[in-house]
């Protein structure tokens, strides 16, 4: 039985440590690129299986200047390798890396 016990609690703790997702997506401005209304201003956004959301967990201008006319977020559509996972609608990423 005490077997059976540990074998439960360490398959329940697998079950919850949900991990993040890597995923190949499109990054940019929300606002400027992908249409997005639900915020004011110029927020970073990922375009995953044509469905924009908004990003937590990484600023526009982490990447530099969001206007910038070759690299800007709110200029361009850029890839990236991201990792996060899709929660209350947004996509709450920990880590970016971009392609292009």
């Amino acid at each position: 039985m005490k077997k059976v016990a540990i074998i439960l609690i360490v398959l329940l703790s697998l079950a919850c440590n949900k991990k993040a997702e890597t995923k190949i997506v499109e990054l940019s401005c929300g606002q400027c690129q992908f249409g997005l209304t639900t915020q004011d201003g110029c927020d970073l956004a990922v375009r995953i299986d044509d469905k924009a959301y908004f990003v937590d967990g990484a600023n526009i201008d982490d990447f530099g200047d969001a206007h910038d006319l070759e690299t800007g977020f709110c200029e361009v559509i850029r890839k990236a390798e991201v990792e996060g996972e899709l929660i209350e609608n947004r996509f709450k990423v920990s880590s970016v890396n971009l392609l292009d």
